[in-house]
């Protein structure tokens, strides 16, 4: 019997040649990321500010960018200009996205969830952050972002920050953050969807397979609102999210919920051998597989008309070594894409990890430490435009760093 799916249009794993970079300086910040910013002294502030990210050393701070890019006198206008302009970035992030469809050339959306560290209260979002692979939990923002990916490199284009109780229903705090009135407490299921779903819905852009690497979302809500959007989902998972084996495709199986590491552990013949080449010239992957049919049921949310849905997946366990349980744990609602191209499509997680330290990280992604909640959406916006900038000019060091390589620059630790 045919399994039944989602309807996906086609993916391909194969990516046409590296395009070289248009600008003849690859480093150059092209004013078309701003048209949308009204006022030219605007404009020129954003490729300043941009310019800054790349060249600053150290920390991206607004005191740094603005000594990089102007000196001192300039700390006033840079602070004004990311805090308390009237700038919106979202049309920013529009036309960055529609550039990171043409340097990236995607394979897949990938949704990541951040959570940046910070020694005091008073940033904006900071709380008490829990990190299920660590299990702790730290003081903090969290951010999700949603990445233009493809086998070869990866650029971020939209984000969201989570903003708890503690914050939104403190009148005082929501002042001084200048937080929207719009703003309200939302799950994190929600802002995993809301980040790419903005995307994919308003920006004019072709819908592609989103894949989410977020720990400890519940897997029923998730799939219940990208379902709802229309777009295909992968998603990681737990072992204890519970799934029943698709009885319409494997007959002789209870139709009882249990987790889903106890269907890879006992469902062995369901394992297979797989094995691809990289194209991004990283090299092969072999290994072993389980590809299961199930069925998620999807609670409507409290208040919401609809009852319950029971939606067709497919659970990947996917074994990175010979140990007894596979090192991550896949759902999807893509049954009728081969295995092979749905791994690959997962495998998009380790480039946005890799862009993330050896590019984001540099353009300063994680060192806005104002109390401004349009200051972090701004510097944020920003920083993914630099990303984008050194992704383009094939770099995987910034020229700060270059200099320091170089020996004109003392390193700033040992």
């Amino acid at each position: 019997m045919e399994a039944r799916s989602v309807q996906l249009s086609p993916v391909s794993t194969e990516e046409p040649p590296f395009r070289e970079p248009s600008p003849a300086n690859p480093w150059s910040v092209e004013p078309e990321f701003f048209s949308s910013l009204t006022r030219n002294d605007q404009r020129r502030m954003a490729e300043q500010y941009v310019r800054g990210l790349l060249e600053a050393e150290g920390r991206k701070t607004l005191r740094n960018v603005a000594e990089q890019i102007g000196g001192k006198a300039l700390q006033q206008s840079v602070h004004h200009f990311i805090t308390a302009s009237s700038w919106n970035w979202a049309p920013v992030r529009r036309a960055l996205a529609r550039r990171a469809e043409e340097e990236v050339r995607p394979q897949a959306w990938v949704v990541k969830s951040t959570v940046i560290p910070k020694a005091g209260v008073h940033s904006v979002g900071v709380d008490q952050q829990f990190l299920p692979h660590l299990g702790q939990t730290v003081n903090g923002q969290r951010a999700f972002s949603v990445w233009s990916a493809s086998e070869r490199v990866s650029v971020p284009f939209n984000w969201s920050l989570v903003l708890s109780r503690n914050w939104l229903e403190d009148p005082a705090r929501r002042s001084r953050a200048h937080i929207p009135d719009a703003s309200r407490a939302i799950s994190l299921e929600e802002h995993a969807g809301a980040v790419a779903l903005e995307a994919a819905d308003s920006w004019g852009l072709r819908r592609r397979p989103v894949v989410v690497d977020v720990e400890g979302l519940d897997a029923g809500a998730t799939v219940r609102r990208f379902a709802r959007a229309g777009v295909p989902l992968i998603m990681r998972i737990d072992g204890t999210t519970p799934l029943r084996v698709d009885g319409a495709l494997l007959q002789g199986y209870s139709d009882r919920e249990v987790p889903a590491q106890n269907l890879i552990g006992s469902m062995k013949r369901m394992r297979r051998q797989v094995e691809w080449s990289d194209t991004s010239g990283a090299g092969s992957y072999r290994g072993v597989v389980s590809a299961i049919p199930v069925i998620l049921s999807c609670p409507a949310p409290a208040g919401v008309p609809g009852g319950t849905h029971h939606r067709p997946m497919l659970l990947m366990g996917d074994w990175g070594s010979s140990d007894r349980w596979p090192s991550r744990m896949w759902l999807t609602d893509s049954r009728r894409l081969p295995l092979v191209t749905l791994l690959r499509l997962t495998r998009l997680t380790g480039v946005v990890q890799r862009d993330f330290a050896e590019i984001s990280e540099h353009t300063g992604m994680r060192d806005f430490a104002g109390r401004s909640f349009r200051g972090w959406h701004r510097h944020v916006t920003l920083a993914s435009v630099a990303h984008l900038i050194a992704v383009r000019a094939g770099a995987r060091r910034l020229p700060a760093q270059r200099r320091r390589a170089a020996g004109s620059v003392a390193p700033l630790c040992a």
